[in-house]
């Protein structure tokens, strides 16, 4: 029988199979938001999104960074996003399972997306690779260590150009690692 996931991470899950609520937290991770300012972005009425923002809220994915004043003495939530780990090593395969098929599926949702708008005249750009290498513990740290920096510098070098584009790397051992680990990196 398959251990119960946490609270926290069945919430988390929750929050995260919604493509639309997966787009609010990547819009939110630029720059925090109002609901009105995520909705202008997304072409649907703010009222839509207090619902998800809410279930985001919950999962600890956002948070509000502060109330924005407006004309007439109404204030609006202006949200921002809290930092998200994939589950860590306490996790079971179950939860992992589920966390791994939120981000697949809105990962599908977004190659979806961009092939219906490229049939639409957009110019949208795409790579999907999936290869399998034969490397030494040191050649599989040094290719994660380059990759992490690489992801590491272009997210710290966001400005308000550019275009949002969503990077997903996995590497996985496919079999039983015979050689010694290498250095534990944090």
């Amino acid at each position: 029988m398959p251990a119960e996931p946490s609270p926290a991470l069945r919430s988390l899950h929750r929050a995260l199979a919604d493509p639309l609520r997966i787009r609010l937290l990547e819009a939110l991770w630029g720059k925090p938001r109002s609901a009105r300012e995520l909705a202008d972005l997304e072409g649907v009425p703010a009222e839509r999104l207090y619902y998800h923002l809410g279930q985001m809220e919950q999962a600890q994915l956002v948070r509000i960074a502060e109330y924005r004043p407006l004309p007439g003495g109404k204030v609006e939530r202006v949200y921002a996003a809290t930092t998200v780990e994939p589950p860590g090593d306490e996790a079971t395969p179950e939860d992992l399972s589920r966390f791994l098929g939120a981000v697949l599926q809105a990962t599908r949702a977004d190659i979806t997306s961009a092939c219906l708008a490229r049939e639409a005249g957009e110019d949208r750009r795409m790579r999907v690779h999936r290869v399998a290498l034969r490397l030494t513990a040191a050649q599989r740290d040094q290719l994660e260590a380059h990759l992490l920096r690489l992801l590491d510098e272009a997210q710290h070098d966001q400005g308000d150009d550019g275009t949002w584009t969503r990077v997903l790397v996995t590497m996985v051992d496919l079999q039983d690692r015979n050689e010694p680990p290498g250095p534990v990196r944090k």
